[in-house]
């Protein structure tokens, strides 16, 4: 049998309102079941959606801004405070709006933001959603999403650029894997001190991956790279918390060893 491959957590990012600006954290609390703390809680609906907050029930991504289509939100800079639910955006280094999204003044004084300021890009009103647990994640079931950094190298390898990591919007940025490892990783259990995840599928990539998450600039053009050299447009891995534990920046994660029976 090989060698388990075993490697680091780089990075540790959640994304509070879909489409808006990665957070990054030193350490996160994994619950079974869960995402991340806030991660995805509110997306703002792009024109009417259906969306009912009493009995919320996943939805395709077109319903809301998100940079597969709206890569004018890359250069927003976002913040979500915990305690005060107060979402704060600023645009080259400036406030532009501030508002608790658990009340419906603050909610209104950012879609206030979004209707004039970006009228033209929208197709709709703006409409700041949130339900119960509910996360606005682009899977049904609530997951962490995981990438390899070699693999990002290897792409940049495939495109002859640079690759921000942050293009690629995921939870856990993983050092010490070899490209593509994590592929190999499906139906296994990651541990993290410990915390357990079970590998569920790869990540299928759209067109948000090619937008620069600085500048908005869509300069990219990644997954047509990846068909044309790999045959598929995949890139990461999603992965379901299956037993709690506290993370951080720099712990060791791999593959637990199967059981000899």
């Amino acid at each position: 049998m090989p060698p388990i491959q075993s490697a680091q957590i780089a990075g540790i990012y959640r994304y509070p309102v879909k489409g808006l600006t990665p957070e990054a954290l030193p350490r996160a609390a994994l619950k079974p079941g869960e995402t991340l703390l806030a991660d995805r809680r509110y997306a703002i609906e792009n024109g009417p959606s259906g969306f009912d907050p009493t009995e919320p029930k996943w939805m395709p991504k077109p319903h809301f801004l998100m940079l597969m289509r709206d890569e004018w939100l890359a250069p927003l800079r976002s913040h979500f405070d915990d305690v005060s639910h107060v979402l704060t955006i600023r645009r080259d280094g400036s406030v532009v709006a501030r508002g608790d999204l658990e009340t419906a003044e603050g909610r209104a004084a950012i879609e206030r933001f979004f209707s004039s300021a970006c009228a033209g890009e929208i197709r709709g009103p703006p409409k700041i959603l949130s339900g119960k647990d509910h996360s606005f994640s682009d899977l049904a079931r609530k997951v962490v999403s995981i990438i390899n950094l070699a693999s990002l190298r290897a792409i940049e390898n495939m495109v002859g650029q640079p690759v921000h990591p942050l293009r690629f919007r995921a939870n856990l940025y993983v050092e010490g894997w070899p490209a593509w490892h994590e592929f190999e990783l499906l139906n296994q259990t990651l541990a993290v001190g410990e915390a357990r995840l079970k590998v569920m599928k790869r990540i299928t990539r759209c067109a948000a991956v090619d937008v620069d998450p600085d500048t908005g600039a869509r300069d990219l053009a990644i997954p047509p790279a990846l068909m044309r050299r790999l045959g598929h447009n995949e890139c990461g891995i999603y992965a379901e918390v299956i037993a709690a534990g506290s993370i951080a920046t720099g712990d060791a994660i791999a593959a637990e060893q199967p059981e000899l029976l």
